[in-house]
Parts: structure tokens; C-alpha cells; sequence
């Protein structure tokens, strides 16, 4: 019994070792490619703003490759499960493990701590890590890559309380100006106070905005008071930031975990419309790591028989499941912002699906 468990234990490092050893290696070399791919599209951009070696090496590819790796990863991991698994049962090395008296759900047990392992490095670099990498990736693309794009907001309408709401003709992210500001008080749904100026500006030394050319009407039943304050600024604190009105779609992701949950608190009260995109990001962050478990169950009961023509049909089917699995996360996350899917399914819904399919193929596997 105890030679028994020694081998099991033998075994279970050897398909761990293969597992994670093989998973990295392709990661790595797909990462490779993609840089390569990456490097050749964006080098007139690198030169043409001057950009040294180590500026895009610090300033850009120290943020987009943890993004290709946390993108790459599901695909990564199943085409390495499937590619290892087939190659054993080719070379008949799961036959002799099934006869020994090791029953299938016991055979995954080393998978599925391989698995684990992936799915809490995902999740810890997409709490941890990649709310900070996306920083540098996406500073340095609204930057040098698309700074022919408008960084221009306009016609901005956000409540910020229960009773304060406000109107910004034009926003400019780089700057962080707006033009023709309003901003309105309310007492149920009587108006008490209007503020309207020329400029507001963001002071990242005070955390404020600052208010150029403004002027003030309190109301108070049938009398109004005005207080101008024309030619001359003013310092306010309001419940925003120049983030709020950005013109750039990446900037959800540039949010820690912490800023995500203040920003969607906020947004449930503003009604700005970017509530479901913030719910949608958050939820992704936490739940499509589950992915790991979900595609290594697909993976070794797709690739566990031994089939006509070795390797090469387990590896094909499991490339097109990989990009059908790509396509209904992307058909998920449109339906949950344009289509009215509420976030949380949205982002469970490939997971459920592909587990569904795993269990149905689990079922059919060799045992």
C-alpha cells in the first residue's frame, strides 16, 4: 500500500512538473510573438516621439506584458492540458494508471492543484498587479499611441448626490479643464442654488477644482441673491475627479480594487451610465480565474484517450474550443453593456457553459 501511494506520488509530480512546465513555456513563447507583432506595429510610433530603449521597455512594456500574460492565460492553459495529456495517452503512459486501481477522478487530482496554482496567480495579479501595470500601459498609449485621438468629453450631465447635479460643456483629459460649468442645488425638486462658471480646472496639489469667472444665485422662495465673482477664481471641493470624464475606454482599468468599489458606490448614485461597465470589470477581475478549473477539466477529458493520429486532433479541437471560449466571453461582456445582461452573468456565463461541457465530456472520458 505504501509503494502504491510512493508511485502515486511520483505520478502526481510528473504531471504537475508537465502541467506547469509546459503551460509556461508556451505562455512564454506566445508572449514572444506577440511583443515581436507588437514592437513591429508601434516602432514608427516609438520613433517618432523620440522614445530611448528604456523608456518603452519601463514606460510600456512593463505594463502590457502582465496584460498579454493575464490575457493569454486561459488559452495557454488549455492548449498546454490538452497538448501534454494527448502526448501521454499517446505514448500509452494513462492506460498503465487507470489499470493500476487509480480511478479518473484521482488521475485529476494533480491536474486540478495545477490549476489552483494558475488560478490564484491570475486572481492575485488581477487584485494586486494589473490595476497598476495597466497604469503605466494605458498612461503610455493615451500618450504617445493615440494622442491624435480627442481627449475631449462633451455635453456632461452627472449627479453627484441626492440633491446636486452638474453640466460641463466640454471636458479635456489632458488638461483636465472644463468649459461652461454649472452646477445645481436642490431641496426635493425646488431649486435653492445655482453656480455657473467660464473654467473649472483640477489642482492635483489640493485635490480641488478651481473656478474661473464665476458667478452664484441663491434662491429662496421668490427671493434671489447673486454673488458674482467675475474676473476673479475660486477653490471648491466637489465629489469628483477629471477621471470621471475621460474620453479614453481604458481607464476603468487603470482603477485599484479599492477605487473600483468607491467608483461604483458613486456611480450608483450619478446614473452616468458606466454603472454596468464598472460592475463588469470588478466581477471579471475576481471571477474569470475560475477559468483554469473549468478548461483543465475540458482539457484532460477532451485529450485522455488514445486516438488515430496522435497529438495534432486533440490539439486542433482544443485550439477552436480556446477561441469559441474567447468569443462568448467577448458576446457576454456586449450583451451585459449594450444588451441589458446583468454583469455578474455576463461574466459567469462562459464559465458555466464551458463547465457544463466539461462535465458532459468528463462523463464520456476514458475511465
Amino acid at each position: 500500500m505504501s509503494i502504491f501511494k510512493s508511485r502515486l506520488k511520483i505520478i502526481d509530480g510528473y504531471i504537475i512538473g508537465k502541467y506547469l512546465g509546459t503551460f509556461i513555456y508556451t505562455l512564454s513563447i506566445f508572449v514572444i510573438i506577440i511583443i515581436i507583432f507588437d514592437l513591429s506595429e508601434k516602432l514608427d510610433d516609438f520613433l517618432g516621439n523620440n522614445l530611448s530603449f528604456w523608456q518603452v521597455i519601463t514606460l510600456y512594456y512593463a505594463g502590457s506584458i502582465p496584460f498579454y500574460v493575464n490575457m493569454l492565460s486561459p488559452l495557454i492553459n488549455f492548449i498546454a492540458v490538452i497538448f501534454f495529456t494527448a502526448k501521454m495517452a499517446d505514448q500509452t503512459e494513462i492506460v498503465p494508471i487507470l489499470s493500476g486501481g487509480v480511478s479518473f477522478n484521482r488521475f485529476l487530482l494533480p491536474y486540478f492543484v495545477s490549476a489552483f496554482i494558475i488560478f490564484a496567480a491570475n486572481l492575485g495579479a488581477n487584485l494586486y498587479i494589473l490595476p497598476y501595470t495597466n497604469q503605466l500601459k494605458n498612461s503610455f498609449e493615451n500618450t504617445y499611441i493615440k494622442k491624435n485621438d480627442s481627449p475631449s468629453k462633451t455635453n456632461i450631465h452627472m449627479k453627484l448626490d441626492e440633491s446636486t447635479y452638474i453640466y460641463i460643456d466640454d471636458f479635456n483629459n489632458k488638461t483636465k479643464s472644463g468649459y461652461r460649468f454649472s452646477l445645481d442645488n436642490f431641496n426635493g425638486d425646488v431649486l435653492t442654488k445655482k453656480l455657473i462658471a467660464d473654467q473649472i480646472k483640477w489642482d492635483s496639489l489640493k485635490h480641488s477644482w478651481k473656478l474661473t469667472n464665476y458667478s452664484i444665485r441663491y434662491v429662496k422662495g421668490l427671493k434671489e441673491t447673486m454673488v458674482a465673482g467675475l474676473a476673479k477664481e475660486k477653490d471648491t471641493v466637489l465629489d469628483m475627479r477629471p477621471d470621471d470624464f475621460s474620453a479614453y475606454e481604458n481607464v476603468y482599468e487603470n482603477l485599484s480594487n479599492q477605487e473600483l468599489s468607491d467608483k461604483i458606490r458613486k456611480e450608483k448614485v450619478r446614473g452616468s451610465g458606466i454603472w454596468n461597465d464598472l460592475l463588469f470589470e470588478q466581477y471579471k477581475r475576481w471571477f474569470q480565474p475560475l477559468s483554469a478549473f473549468v478548461l483543465t477539466l475540458i482539457g484532460v477529458a477532451l485529450s485522455s484517450r488514445k486516438v488515430r493520429g496522435g497529438v495534432g486532433l486533440p490539439l486542433g479541437i482544443g485550439i477552436v474550443l480556446s477561441f469559441l471560449y474567447i468569443v462568448l466571453n467577448q458576446f457576454a461582456k456586449m450583451f451585459s453593456l449594450k444588451g441589458g445582461i446583468p454583469p455578474l452573468l455576463a461574466v459567469l456565463i462562459p464559465t458555466i457553459f464551458f463547465g457544463l461541457l466539461g462535465l458532459y465530456l468528463l462523463k464520456k472520458a476514458p475511465k
